[in-house]
């Protein structure tokens, strides 16, 4: 099998090297880069499987280097970030970040999350083509990973999907958030609900389903969430 490539946009030389040769130990090709214009290019040029990407670059910050990195297409994107607000981390996933490491973090916590990223990408590309839609008054189609309502097209991206899809699957099943990073992740985290919450909020936006009874995903207090029973077809 050809080695994953991964690409690291890190400024810390010192950070870079360390992520870089322990990502190389591993298994994957690693290119890395300083900088948010070379990050581009590099994506461009190598067509990368992950980007690990630091938050705090000089010049254009990482938000801008995911959001030009996501305009041409879908890559995942493991973030780095010194910031422990709340507000960043949000904003990376709303710039299409998948998961993000707070700094200082360990080497092997590093790998750990790059493997389950690997690893999901590669379970989303063995979806069977006879997997069933499922149908409510929107459609959710696994084998074409699509969703549509009223018959225009909803722009998940392959995480949103996946968790719209495993909530869809058990109507009126109630999954804990740590039951949903298990599930979509494959791993779970500490800091793992503040993840799930702000993806379950970008879908809720994207269905416009932001009622005060959301017709599609409801929360459960104290648990996790839902996908209505009431919303079936």
């Amino acid at each position: 099998m050809t080695a994953r490539t991964i690409l690291v946009v890190e400024d810390e030389e010192a950070i870079a090297e360390a992520v870089r040769a322990r990502l190389a130990s591993e298994g994957y090709q690693v290119h890395v880069v300083h900088d948010g214009p070379r990050a581009i290019a590099s994506v461009q040029a190598h067509r990368p499987d992950l980007v690990v990407l630091d938050l705090m670059l000089p010049g254009m910050d990482g938000l801008e280097v995911c959001r030009e990195i996501q305009r041409d297409r879908w890559t995942p994107v493991l973030m780095l970030t010194a910031r422990t607000e709340e507000a960043d981390k949000v904003a990376g996933f709303a710039v299409g970040a998948d998961d993000y490491l707070t700094k200082p973090f360990s080497l092997r916590e590093l790998a750990a999350r790059v493997k389950a990223i690997i690893r999901r990408m590669d379970r989303i590309g063995r979806s069977s083509p006879t997997d069933p839609e499922i149908r409510f008054d929107l459609t959710i189609d696994p084998a074409r990973r699509r969703v549509t309502k009223a018959g225009e097209e909803v722009a998940l991206t392959p995480l949103e999907f996946e968790i719209l899809l495993s909530l869809a699957r058990s109507p009126g099943v109630v999954f804990s958030r740590d039951q949903l990073m298990d599930r979509v992740w494959g791993y779970r985290d500490y800091a793992g609900g503040r993840v799930v919450d702000s993806h379950v909020a970008r879908i809720r936006r994207k269905l416009r389903d932001e009622a005060a009874e959301p017709k599609y995903i409801r929360t459960v207090h104290g648990v996790g969430y839902a996908f209505r029973e009431d919303g079936q077809a």
